[in-house]
């Protein structure tokens, strides 16, 4: 790609890190962003020098704390972050297991924050990490609620199983998103690891009828056919956070 400017190189290079491979070579880094090894080390270098890369005690390479610090505080999440976290908080305390909260980006759901337990049942979700919208409590929440041609495209596109339990045709999915506006939640036994339950409710932007819905907030709990105990608390939560943001959003005169 000739024409292609460095930012977009530089781009590529970052995307080249996921959350299963945060370390990774410099040959590797090239290889995934489809450049000739000299040119990603020369790009790295530079990006190293500005902080927005590090290298490893072991040789490798990782995202730096520049970068860290520049998505921190630029980040549109940050003020849902900060208004959820005593809510999830108070919600982990209560149900003992995985809580989390994420939003709709890019056709998927985007954890922007997660707590845990030691002890609690399995969980894949990582913060900044993503799961399809259709497998997800979380996704499922924020589908349901999608512009029409969003869950248009998750409709008419593949619907992979990650488990004997994941919705993977359209007929199924139109009906839980169906119920989900219906009855305000989700329950997910099984649809992402055998020995897991996901329970997700709608966070929305205000309080009244048909108000926008800007997160999916859920508890991943045992697959015990006990997790409909957790969807008062859940509601709670999400109605605590709306406050919060209402609460901090100017008013406008």
């Amino acid at each position: 790609m000739p024409d292609e400017s460095v930012l977009a190189r530089a781009a590529r290079i970052l995307r080249a890190f996921t959350p299963d491979d945060p370390e990774l070579s410099v040959s590797e880094i090239g290889r995934r962003a489809g450049l000739h090894v000299a040119t990603a080390s020369r790009l790295i270098a530079t990006m190293v020098a500005e902080g927005l890369l590090e290298r490893s005690a072991a040789g490798g390479v990782r995202i730096g704390m520049r970068l860290w610090e520049l998505a921190q505080r630029a980040s549109p999440t940050l003020g849902l972050r900060e208004a959820a976290m005593p809510f999830l908080e108070d919600l982990h305390a209560v149900i003992g297991h995985h809580v989390q909260i994420g939003v709709l980006e890019g056709g998927e759901v985007l954890f922007v924050e997660r707590l845990s337990a030691r002890d609690a049942v399995i969980n894949v979700t990582r913060v900044a990490g993503r799961l399809p919208l259709h497998a997800s409590s979380a996704g499922l929440v924020l589908l349901a609620h999608a512009p029409h041609e969003v869950q248009q495209r998750v409709l008419d596109g593949p619907l992979p199983a990650l488990t004997p339990a994941t919705i993977t045709t359209a007929a199924r999915l139109r009906g839980v998103l169906a119920g989900i506006r219906q009855q305000g939640y989700v329950i997910c036994p099984g649809h992402i690891h055998p020995d897991a339950t996901g329970v997700g409710v709608p966070v929305t932007a205000g309080t009244g009828p048909g108000s926008p819905v800007i997160a999916g907030l859920s508890a991943i709990v045992p697959n015990d056919g006990r997790a409909p105990a957790a969807v008062p608390a859940l509601r709670a939560a999400a109605r605590g956070i709306t406050r919060t943001l209402l609460a901090a959003t100017p008013a406008r005169g």
